[in-house]
């Protein structure tokens, strides 16, 4: 059963009981992210999600660390472009203490200056592991080029500079505009009755202020003219991510989204799996994926090959990519991509984490529980033409693309996805 109630201050709590768990998973969402920081603040709301577990007037660092651990849990935390969140998974017993703790370090941190330059060192390490995996950093560099100057084209952790001078009044300042509770989403999935974790919430979350003035309105990104463009590095392979221009989330068109990337390259039959890796072994890691917001969002495919191999690797993927959009989808094809869909979102249902995370995103995209009922009946209904007019509509707005090693603009054909 699912549950909301929404605070006096206009923070919301979503709940869903299945009883038959001992555990309970709790979420602390704050619609918040990189889209919201300006190139001054890159980072921002990353060294502040840090920065949560790092002591309050009750309890040090250490304090909160053994805590958790005692708890014998799982508590996280994670910065998106658009959503910071603050979770864990612990015993139902012990979920009151788990909420006092929660509590304490998300509304009383006390921003201590040597946790800070301390706190600085670990986000710069951890830009250098990013560095260190061209797996991930050519995705950066992809975002930057779609997304332009538009704040969502950058990078999570913020650059070295911006990090480098980082203090404690834009720290807080950041806070103080942006953990509001109108902006507060609270999710919780397990052994839980709502009534009761709404009690439970009340003497840390109902008595919090309502926002004195409003924050700025998100601003939506352009749609910016395809780029392609080499960042060369010495490297074994070259690693490319391109894409185009997606839907929101919130799409009506979502379904037919979805079912589009698991028949380009969303699993191991997938034709870019088949033909890139399957056939001609020119890759061993080849997929396509979605990352969609409110108001935006795109399709791209990454996968890493031998520089000689670049081109044939692009002609392969654009005639794939021809071949979805030429209406080529048999009934085999598609009602097997949506069995794996189904399939997918039923193993996600069997883990109390997935689910609380489903909720708080139903929560701030759409303001509302959507059934699993619901999602299927809709992806039931897509059919071969849907997909086909889908992925016509999105192929031809022409492709950005991103690579990364040791390979120049000069070697790359990118002639290839011109061509008629």
């Amino acid at each position: 059963m699912h549950n909301k109630t929404v605070f006096d201050n206009g923070l919301r709590v979503v709940s869903e009981q299945v009883p038959h768990a001992r555990t309970v998973s709790v979420g602390i969402w704050v619609d918040v992210g990189v889209r919201d920081e300006h190139d001054l603040i890159n980072g921002c709301s990353h060294f502040v999600e840090h920065m949560l577990f790092k002591g309050t007037e009750k309890r040090s660092a250490n304090r909160i660390a053994r805590e958790m651990d005692v708890l014998g849990g799982m508590t996280n935390a994670f910065t998106s472009k658009d959503a910071t969140c603050y979770y864990g998974t612990v015993l139902d017993i012990q979920l009151p203490q788990f909420i006092d703790l929660l509590a304490d370090f998300f509304f009383h941190s006390a921003y201590a200056l040597e946790e800070i330059e301390r706190e600085r060192q670990v986000i710069l390490q951890e830009i250098s592991m990013i560095e260190d995996s061209p797996e991930e950093q050519v995705h950066d560099y992809f975002e930057a080029l779609l997304w332009g100057h538009h704040p969502l084209g950058n990078p999570v952790l913020g650059s070295r500079e911006v990090i480098a001078h980082m203090d404690r009044p834009k720290l807080i300042d950041h806070v103080e505009k942006f953990y509001v509770p109108d902006r507060i989403v609270v999710s919780a999935t397990g052994n839980i009755e709502h009534q009761a974790f709404v009690d439970l919430l009340g003497p840390f979350f109902s008595s919090q202020p309502c926002r004195e003035q409003g924050v700025a309105e998100r601003k939506s990104p352009q749609e910016l003219p395809p780029v392609k463009r080499c960042f060369t590095k010495q490297l074994e392979q070259a690693h490319l991510a391109l894409g185009s221009y997606g839907l929101p989330v919130t799409s009506r068109e979502r379904y037919k989204l979805m079912l589009l990337n698991v028949l380009l390259g969303g699993n191991m039959s997938s034709r870019l799996f088949q033909e890139v890796r399957e056939k001609r072994g020119l890759a061993y890691s080849v997929h396509s994926y979605l990352d969609s917001y409110s108001d935006c969002g795109y399709l791209a495919i990454y996968l890493g090959v031998d520089p000689a191999t670049i081109n044939e690797s692009l002609a392969v993927i654009k005639g794939e990519m021809e071949k979805i959009a030429g209406n080529t989808i048999s009934a085999d094809e598609l009602s097997g991509a949506k069995d794996y869909g189904r399939a997918g979102l039923f193993l996600a249902a069997e883990n109390l984490e997935s689910r609380m995370i489903r909720s708080a995103r139903n929560e701030l995209y759409f303001g509302r529980h959507i059934p699993f009922e619901e999602v299927l009946r809709e992806l039931m209904k897509v059919n071969s033409e849907d997909i086909t007019e889908l992925a016509q509509s999105l192929f031809t707005r022409g492709l950005t693309a991103a690579v990364l090693g040791p390979v120049t603009d000069n070697e790359v054909d990118w002639g290839i996805f011109d061509s008629p």
